[in-house]
């Protein structure tokens, strides 16, 4: 794996030399090309210069900058981005030091993993890490990268150190027009119920982390180019439609989860095998009983005759 940027962690007084990796792969990812419906044919996009109206070559193609609403544009060379005076071209300078719990996802971007990028970088790599793992927190700090400043968290994660891109707080749109005007208002059993349910959804296995649609789609494709129809795996359809007894549909989806892993089942073959041992234990219980009454029994007969002989 080839890193895609290089600099130096600031911790207070200690320089740590890094190179950052591409932590994600979307590559993978499902994606789709244009075309032409009428032909099929692809449709691209050709890079053209608006003044001249002809396509350009990507060794033609540089940066340019709008200072304002205006059509001005100015060109900006990579000399002239390499002579920003900004300590972020270089170096991420750690900020703060904060609780993991306190980003808000929202701000969460792009990941990197970090790792040293000379020998002496070693030691100091290791100290920060292991200091953030026992103290609990994540360091916050900025950096440029691609060309832009930006925040950035890093985090210890399996004896490495992470990068996480973040956006700058004025980047997360405000939640305007997203809330209903007027809140829904649920009883405490309802909460109950929910929370009943949440605790029923077992652990993750791997095939909730498989990408059944990238394959669903593959197969699509395959059956177009065979020119048969498409097979797909019989599967449990789910209800549609809108809830009507919020209280009812909570519970049937606890006895719903509770029998896709068996436990109702189990619980019955529990209790009827607590009912057989009920049975047995009163029936132990019964014969004893009986066994003592007729030992009592033939104690008493037993004394009386004596006492008639002794008389």
């Amino acid at each position: 794996m080839r890193p895609t940027a290089k600099f130096s962690i600031s911790f207070g007084l200690v320089t740590i030399p890094v190179a950052a990796y591409n932590a994600t792969d979307t590559s993978a990812s499902v994606s789709f090309v244009r075309i032409h419906t009428a032909d099929g044919g692809r449709v691209r996009n050709q890079p053209v210069c608006s003044l001249e109206g002809v396509e350009i070559t990507p060794d033609e193609i540089g940066r340019g900058y709008k200072p304002g609403d205006g059509d001005t544009v100015v060109p900006l060379s990579d000399e002239d981005l390499d002579a920003l005076p900004l300590p972020t071209a270089k170096t991420l300078t750690i900020l703060a030091f904060v609780a993991g719990g306190d980003i808000d996802p929202l701000q969460m971007g792009k990941g990197y993993y970090l790792g040293i990028d000379s020998p002496a970088a070693a030691k100091p790599y290791v100290l920060l890490r292991e200091a953030m793992e026992r103290h609990q927190r994540v360091g916050l700090g900025k950096i440029a990268l691609h060309g832009r400043e930006t925040l950035a968290m890093i985090r210890p994660m399996e004896g490495a150190l992470v990068m996480q891109v973040l956006l700058w707080p004025h980047q997360i749109r405000s939640m305007d027009g997203v809330l209903p005007e007027r809140q829904a208002e649920v009883a405490r059993n309802e909460v109950s119920a929910a929370e009943a349910l949440m605790d029923s959804f077992g652990e993750l296995s791997e095939d909730d982390l498989h990408d059944h649609y990238r394959e669903s789609l593959e197969e699509i494709v395959a059956a177009k180019l065979a020119h048969r129809e498409p097979e797909f795996p019989a599967g449990e359809e789910q209800p549609a439609g809108e809830v009507m007894d919020l209280m009812a549909a909570l519970q049937d989806s606890v006895r719903a989860a509770k029998r896709s892993r068996g436990e109702d089942e189990e619980a019955g073959s529990g209790r009827t095998a607590k009912k057989s041992t009920a049975k047995k234990s009163t029936a132990k219980k019964s014969t004893a009983t009986k066994a003592a009454a007729k030992k009592q029994t033939a104690v008493k007969k037993t004394a009386g005759r004596g006492g008639r002989r002794a008389g």
